[in-house]
């Protein structure tokens, strides 16, 4: 073989950030005080099944730390808890607090970046009582938990998100059976919730700024929205609500994060549900590695100059093998937007863990780390151990 056939090496730049993401209630378990619990133990409930002990990581973050470090990914994103922090309004938990410091801590005494998420999805029952993020006093509510948080992330937290998919949030206003896994696009959003988190995200970017310290930013799901010859403006129309809106909230941010999975199609009626003979994931979504790369360059039009992240990213199979074909093909494409200009910083895949799919349960296996649901015995998947190697050469063979 000649120097002209080998495969070429793909390098990422210099300081490139590669990490692993969960979320808080996915994981912890016992979230007794949050709505997503009370959804799931609600009388004739579409939930598939209650998260209870859930991984158990409340108890057991050490060794998630230490499979992060082992694999050589860098970084490791985490949410806090926000029901645990503030069970009741006003009564905030010190040792709740405490306890996710910690986490900070132990990922800095194993080399760990955290990355850390004030909000994923979860909010405390009193709060969804008073109305969530549609209420007139959301964003001063929001704005006191984030003041409370400080000893957390206020230092050696390089990054901090606001609010974890806000456009998901705010479309999933009226939940159902089939919003998550199964329909064809999104629900349109609720304005009064999208405005809600808008206001409460930049109150929060405005304290995590006062603190001199952390580079703060939100993560926006996008949907790799793809027009039919014809359906281009009704395709602008159908993104504009859904995911336009919310890359231009982060403007003027520190960074974005980008979360992608699969791409919705969509012709002159709205969105198209996959095709016949298409591969699917076990969320029912397309198979299809190069959503990041739409994300991304997506995210670069709409909040130009900004920094990216590629926050989450990943696929729901019960195949280690396609799940590592699916991560080489978007990190090609993750490369590929680099080579053309958009400043991407870091990559997380999601999910460190076999994890709580929300209304799907445990069925949807998207982690490096498959987790007994007797014991909670953590095992590393081969897909794990190769991510890994390409963070430590910060390259893609």
């Amino acid at each position: 073989m000649t120097s002209a056939d080998q495969p070429r090496v793909l390098r990422f730049p210099d300081g490139f950030l590669w990490g692993a993401a969960t979320s808080s209630h996915q994981i912890e378990g016992g979230n007794v005080n949050n709505d997503w619990w009370a959804r799931e133990h609600a009388p004739g409930t579409f939930m598939t099944e209650p998260s209870g002990d859930a991984c158990d990581s409340y108890h057991r973050y050490p060794e998630a730390v230490a499979i992060v470090a082992d694999l050589g990914l860098g970084s490791y994103r985490f949410s806090l808890e926000w029901s645990r922090i503030e069970p009741a309004p006003g009564e905030f938990s010190r040792a709740a607090r405490d306890h996710y410091r910690r986490m900070v801590d132990t990922c800095l005494q194993a080399g760990v970046v955290p990355n850390v998420s004030l909000n994923h999805f979860t909010l405390p029952q009193w709060f969804a009582d008073r109305g969530g993020w549609a209420a007139a006093d959301a964003a001063d509510r929001f704005a006191r938990f984030t003041e409370f948080v400080e000893p957390v992330v206020a230092r050696d937290v390089p990054y901090v998100c606001t609010i974890n998919e806000p456009n998901i949030t705010a479309a999933f206003a009226n939940l159902g059976q089939n919003t998550t896994f199964g329909g064809a696009g999104l629900p349109a959003p609720d304005p009064h919730i999208a405005d809600g988190l808008a206001r409460a995200h930049h109150r929060a970017v405005e304290i995590v700024r006062s603190w001199d310290g952390p580079q703060v930013g939100w993560a926006v799901a996008t949907q790799a929205f793809t027009p039919l010859p014809g359906a281009e403006e009704q395709t602008a129309r159908y993104a504009g609500a859904r995911e336009t809106r919310f890359l231009q909230e982060a403007a003027d941010d520190d960074w974005l994060g980008i979360q992608a999975y699969t791409r919705t199609f969509v012709g002159p009626e709205g969105p198209l549900s996959v095709t016949e003979g298409t591969e699917t994931t076990l969320t029912g979504w397309e198979y299809f590695p190069g959503a990041v790369g739409v994300g991304l360059r997506t995210a670069a039009e709409r909040a130009p100059g900004v920094p990216l992240l590629v926050t989450e990213n990943g696929i729901a199979t019960a195949d280690d093998d396609r799940r590592r074909d699916y991560t080489e093909g978007a990190l090609r494409a993750v490369h590929a937007a680099i080579a053309d200009g958009v400043d991407v910083r870091g990559y997380y895949h999601w999910s460190l863990l076999d994890n709580f799919e929300w209304v799907a349960g445990y069925r949807p296996t998207f982690g490096l780390v498959a987790v007994d649901r007797a014991t909670f015995a953590r095992t590393v998947k081969p897909s794990a151990r190769w991510l890994g190697a390409v963070a430590r050469g910060n390259a893609l063979p």
